[in-house]
């Protein structure tokens, strides 16, 4: 009986594969155990998207290289190890095989094969230098006992091609989930004690459209609010060119459905979305988060903005400031452009040095710190129901309203009058309100 260890780094798509694979694993007669020391076969499942996640994926292979010996084997699987295997193989000998991210069954065929390719030479999956892709179906995942949230992913890969994003060649093109799987795997999480649903893929408002020949989401959301145990269902990664009257009728009026929604739209600018490749303009996103906000008043709006990229000029984030300011998005995160090898913005002229792109990440978070306290001052005096996410001394919880999505958003820390669980999800009347985070008291 073999015993595996997974690390899990960079996104919900990551921890989706993850939970699949250690399915996979255990129904074949593994054990999956919480320590590497513990483990027979050390498997990081890598993001490979960013600098920073590169970074971290490496750390983490050379962590627990050291703590490999010679009974155990470690195998890298991932984004980054389907983007630069050949790279990793003459630089980490210390693992004994990589995996990309279509290769989570040949691995688990690897893992439980009696003569295993392992004891070999070969150190790369022989489906990840080729052509095959993983067809989207149905599949058993694993969760923790204590889990309440999770993702469900609807669909692979992107269409989109923009020019700063390795997804496409990572990942390949885009694929959705027949809709019966995706319930089925719905259906297996709420019996896992799943409580809040995440949707999410690559471009989730695309979905179904190369199975069905037109946008499916607002008919599978409709079918996810039937799945009994399921109270909170969540979209992510919408872009603005999906969100049609049918998907807002849907939020609107499906109590399950959060009114909440992460909409990726990078910039603001006509020039530098130009430059991205973006298939939308300023006007375009502007006036989807209009009619977003007539359709469903309460809406909460999530978005990723990525300033300094090649070209950009200051007047470009003077009118992404302006933007801001005016239409006052919920929640915001922004990243500094980074070079990513093969994409067509790494051969663009007009880069930006570090200095200047990090001085333009900072007036956007400044402006939105500002907002966001605003925003939060809002709520106070007001109730609202919180999944319980975090418990403190005294009775003290840290959770999270329907607006906010688990690790990324606003936190809600209030004093209980009874005691709880992880999970739980109780009702707040809110009294303080910071920047980031608001406080409160259970109402009973």
């Amino acid at each position: 009986m073999k015993k595996i260890y997974i690390d899990t780094l960079g996104c919900e798509k990551n921890t989706y594969d993850s939970q699949t694979l250690a399915a996979e694993l255990i129904e074949r007669g593994c054990v999956v155990v919480s320590e590497p020391m513990e483990a027979d076969i050390l498997i990081v499942n890598t993001c490979g998207f960013i600098d920073d996640a590169k970074r971290e994926s490496i750390e983490k292979i050379f962590e627990l290289a050291e703590t490999k010996g010679e009974d155990k084997k470690l195998i890298v699987t991932g984004c980054l190890s389907q983007r630069y295997h050949e790279e990793l193989i003459e630089e980490m000998p210390e693992v004994d095989m990589f995996f990309g991210v279509n290769d989570y069954k040949a691995l688990a065929d690897i893992l439980t094969e009696k003569n295993s390719i392992l004891s070999s030479e070969n150190r790369v999956s022989s489906d990840m230098v080729g052509d095959t892709i993983d067809p989207l179906k149905y599949k058993k995942r694993v969760f923790d006992e204590s889990s309440y949230t999770g993702v469900l992913k609807i669909a692979e890969g992107c269409n989109n091609m923009c020019s700063f994003c390795a997804i496409p060649m990572i990942r390949g093109r885009f694929r959705s989930k027949r809709m019966e799987d995706c319930i089925r795997e719905a259906e297996d999480m709420a019996e896992a004690g799943i409580k809040e649903l995440i949707v999410i893929a690559q471009d989730t408002s695309q979905y179904g459209i190369d199975l069905y020949g037109k946008l499916m989401l607002p008919e599978l959301l409709r079918k996810l609010c039937l799945v009994d145990g399921i109270e909170w269902i969540r979209l992510m990664y919408v872009y603005d060119n999906g969100i049609t009257d049918d998907l807002i009728e849907v939020i609107a009026h499906e109590d399950k459905i959060c009114k909440y929604i992460d909409i990726p739209i990078q910039h603001i600018s006509d020039n530098v979305l130009n430059m991205m490749g973006r298939q939308s303009s300023g006007s375009s996103i502007m006036k989807a988060i209009e009619k977003l906000r007539e359709g469903v008043p309460e809406i909460h709006i999530r978005t990723t903005l990525l300033v300094g990229f090649p070209g950009e000029k200051e007047e470009d984030i003077e009118e992404l400031l302006e933007f801001l300011n005016t239409y006052k998005i919920d929640r915001v995160g922004a990243f500094a452009y980074s070079d990513e090898e093969g994409t067509p913005a790494f051969l663009m002229d007009g880069k930006l040095d570090e200095a200047t792109k990090q001085a333009r990440r900072n007036a956007v978070m400044e402006t939105q710190i500002r907002i966001s306290e605003e925003l939060n001052e809002r709520k106070i005096g007001k109730e609202y129901e919180v999944i319980i996410d975090e418990i403190l001394e005294d009775n003290v919880y840290i959770g999270r309203t329907k607006y906010d999505s688990p690790e990324v958003d606003c936190e809600v820390t209030f004093a209980g009058r009874s005691n709880h669980s992880r999970g739980d999800i109780v009702k707040v009347l809110i009294n303080n309100a910071y920047e980031y985070d608001i406080e409160g008291e259970e109402i009973l």
